[in-house]
């Protein structure tokens, strides 16, 4: 969460990537128009948020679910939920931060994108999972 924090901040903003980004695409592709150019620039940009925030769900569900090695229970949606929804709420957080960045303009599309970013890691986790047999189908559980 301090990283996503300090990447809000006037150092990580649409400019400073840009110097990086765009010239390094001008000298890969030459010919690509300007307007080529920046519609990559946005997307690389929109994917990084998706993929920091498919980390920081990931991240959460694993606080959440406390695992353990060959741990019995079976995967529960509730707990996805639970790290899905800090994901929304920090995300929104982050976007309020940046009113205050002179450089930043918070979007509320960026929050639809970055709790996106956390179902994907909870649909890549759960599927994972499933064809790795992570977890049983049902929970075991203790008798007397």
């Amino acid at each position: 969460m301090s990283l996503i924090f300090v990447g809000s901040s006037d150092s990580k903003s649409y400019q400073h990537s840009s110097r990086i980004i765009e010239p390094l695409l001008h000298w890969l592709f030459p010919h690509m128009t300007q307007a080529h150019v920046e519609a990559i620039h946005h997307a690389f940009r929109k994917c990084a948020h998706l993929t920091e925030y498919a980390i920081l769900g990931l991240l959460l569900w694993r606080a959440v679910r406390k695992p353990t090695r060959h741990d019995p229970r079976p995967w529960r949606w509730r707990e996805a939920a639970i790290a899905v929804g800090i994901v929304f709420l920090y995300a929104s957080t982050d976007e309020i931060h940046q009113i205050f960045v002179p450089t930043r303009t918070p979007m509320f599309t960026d929050v639809l994108i970055d709790t996106t970013g956390a179902l994907i890691g909870m649909i890549v986790l759960w599927t994972l999972g499933r064809i790795l047999n992570w977890w049983p189908k049902t929970e075991i559980r203790k008798t007397d």
